[in-house]
């Protein structure tokens, strides 16, 4: 065979490749608004950056009809590429080709790209599609199931894992993806879960579609499992390469710094009267952090799950940080089962790739009622504790108005390592509410009071003024400053300068036992 006969075998071995499943399957997938495999990897990395391995990889079965049906790449699409110039890892399902259904050959595809990602300390982006296990192949399939969950859990904290689901996601298969640090799903055209509608169906009577059972919205507000939700399959694939750009490559790594031409030193006065001063009045926490991040950008993550806290990115003089947030325009911002253990998840992620946590704190303390006690609040909320207690990267925090309780022990106080505390004049701290704490403390004297109204109201004033005053938790040293909200942006960025090099450590052991 001459050069050029072979040259131009491997190009036709290459169309074969990319021809997915054929025509009509590919006319199939993109009538559905889906794209294909390659599409997928072209449209997330940088311009003819992706570079393919394995593309002429076919499976090893020869039983129920299969030993015929051989095309290349076996029904993933492996390789590397880079975004916004740095280098990441991907596998990339094929639906079109039997279902993007997986096989020994598949799986071994993904853990190769997942050996190399942690090799060399690089991102690993999961493009879900697929109908699930192979039949065809039996035990081998589950083997190779079982290999990439091994590799996600080794991944686990030395490089970022991001899951796109782009179609289908069942059985099984769900356990990559949850394994992985983030989950974006696409509206409309993903879902995921365990057991489909129709065994739904057959053993608890409940009727329900795809999309209720386990699609994305489903998944966003009310399950927690999908971090970000996209519109289309263009945004998502967007999403992941915003995402990465406030992430390092690996937990070695810094997070990349992205010079702002917004102000360090900026002041913004419409933060001093942001706090109503009824301290029952609700505000948007999301708008306090928007006026003191760089440009108002911030990356908000699990934005409709457990909605009382807010968590996200965001840079403050170019540097990269985590936003942990109580959000008082919703339940009061008080803490629930959900509320701890998205933040506690979001905090461990931070804390393992070296991103500094930034916490702004108006808590009334923990939800009550029988739903949390019997769903174990106790448990949940000694994850979020867990969570901050064991974080050693730099730990800054305002507390803008409520701290009530226990719920000013967990969110980031110094005496659980916060390096900075900082206070706004409307911060109250205090083992209850000033009310509550009147009413328990001088309940006879007010039942004996002539005027039990005004006593009790005399009563909440000296309270504030000898106990829930900020200034008693600042000549104790709990609080290391008082500052006016305007100067919020400038005292936490310098924060971040001073502590960008501080060295904490944990006890020498093989790992702690979060209360999971």
């Amino acid at each position: 065979m001459t050069d050029n006969a072979k040259i131009d075998l491997l190009r036709s071995k290459r169309e074969q490749s990319h021809a997915g499943g054929g025509p009509e399957r590919v006319a199939k997938q993109r009538k559905g608004g889906r794209h294909t495999a390659h599409e997928r990897t072209d449209l997330l990395f940088d311009p003819r950056s992706f570079r393919e391995l394995d593309a002429f990889v076919t499976h090893r079965s020869h039983d129920f009809g299969m030993e015929k049906n051989k095309p290349f790449g076996d029904s993933v699409v492996t390789g590397w590429g880079t975004i916004n110039g740095r280098l990441v890892y991907t596998f990339s399902q094929d639906f079109t080709v039997i279902g993007g259904s997986v096989s020994l050959a598949h799986a071994e595809k993904i853990c190769k790209v997942m050996d190399m990602a942690l090799k060399v300390g690089a991102p690993m982006i999961g493009i879900n599609d697929s109908g699930g296990a192979r039949i065809q192949e039996g035990v081998d399939s589950l083997a190779g199931y079982a290999e990439i969950f091994l590799r996600n859990t080794l991944s686990s904290g030395v490089v970022p894992q991001i899951s796109l689901i782009m179609g289908p996601c069942a059985g099984g298969a769900v356990y990559s993806p949850a394994l992985t640090d983030f989950i974006i799903m696409v509206k409309d055209s993903s879902y995921m879960y365990i057991t489909g509608p129709d065994v739904v169906k057959t053993v608890t009577h409940e009727d329900v579609t795809h999309d209720e059972l386990g699609g994305a919205m489903v998944h966003a507000a009310k399950s927690g499992v999908c971090h970000l939700v996209a519109d289309n399959e263009t945004q998502a694939l967007m999403l992941a390469r915003e995402l990465l750009s406030y992430l390092p490559s690996n937990n070695m790594e810094d997070p990349p710094f992205m010079p702002s031409n917004d102000d360090p030193l900026r002041a913004d006065a419409a933060l001093d009267t942001i706090v109503p001063d009824s301290p029952n009045k609700p505000y948007d926490i999301k708008e306090v952090i928007r006026k003191v991040v760089d440009d108002g950008i911030f990356f908000e993550i699990h934005e409709q799950f457990a909605m009382n806290i807010v968590v996200g990115f965001a840079r403050l003089g170019g540097h990269s940080v985590g936003i942990v947030a109580n959000q008082p325009a919703v339940l009061a911002g008080v803490l629930d089962i959900d509320a701890s253990e998205k933040a506690a998840r979001f905090i461990r992620f931070c804390d393992a790739f070296n991103i500094p946590i930034v916490t702004f704190v108006d808590v009334p303390g923990y939800m009550p009622g029988t739903a949390q006690e019997y769903g174990g609040i106790i448990r949940a909320g000694a994850k979020l504790l867990y969570a901050y207690c064991e974080a050693t990267v730099p730990k800054l925090t305002v507390t803008t108005r409520k701290s009530y309780g226990g719920a000013y022990c967990v969110m980031s106080s110094k005496h659980i390592r916060g390096d900075l505390n900082l206070a706004w004049p409307s911060a109250e701290i205090a083992v209850m509410g000033p009310d509550g704490a009147v009413s328990i403390v001088f309940r006879r004297e007010l039942e004996a009071a002539e005027d039990a109204v005004a006593r009790k109201a005399e009563l909440v004033k000296d309270y504030i003024e000898k106990f829930a005053s900020p200034y008693v938790a600042a000549e104790r040293g709990y609080i290391d400053d008082i500052i006016e909200p305007r100067d919020t942006r400038a005292r936490l960025i310098n924060g971040l300068e001073v502590f960008q090099n501080k060295r904490d450590s944990n006890p020498a052991r093989k790992h702690g036992n979060i209360p999971l």
